[in-house]
């Protein structure tokens, strides 16, 4: 079987669309662009990591993420560490500002995700939560390599 990818790359394109749009309602959107919070999500699944490190999971130029993680810390969501193990480089996690702001942006989400879930047949549930596997995978894949 033939997955069609331009078709999956769209409907996931649409998703994250209509999710950061409708999210809009019921977080301040304008005070957390997608940017930011996927680094806090990084930063919330991987606490302790290097500028660098940061960036190259990202995929992104360290001066990029730099600017990013600065506006971070001067919102208080983002502390910068001392790296114990090398005193030229900086370890980066979240305060407990930014956990309690992304543990919000997420719930937000889930919440909004939940409802368009609930409103469809039960056969689109499951085969939803069937496929979520293999688009995890999916993920791991594009993600290395």
């Amino acid at each position: 079987m033939q997955v069609d990818a331009w078709l999956l790359a769209e409907v996931i394109t649409r998703l994250r669309r209509v999710l950061r749009a409708s999210i809009r309602s019921e977080y301040p959107w304008e005070s957390l662009p997608m940017a930011r919070v996927e680094l806090m999500q990084r930063l919330r699944e991987e606490p302790g990591l290097r500028l660098n490190d940061l960036a190259a999971r990202h995929r992104l130029a360290s001066n990029t993420v730099s600017t990013l993680v600065q506006h971070l810390v001067t919102a208080g969501l983002v502390s910068r560490q001392p790296d114990p193990g090398d005193r030229r480089a900086v370890l980066l996690r979240l305060t407990a500002a930014g956990e309690r702001m992304i543990t919000d942006w997420q719930a937000a989400h889930q919440r909004r995700m939940a409802s368009a879930l609930a409103g469809l047949p039960e056969a689109d549930q499951r085969a939803i939560q069937a496929v979520l596997p293999a688009l995890s995978r999916l993920v791991d894949r594009l993600e290395n390599g």
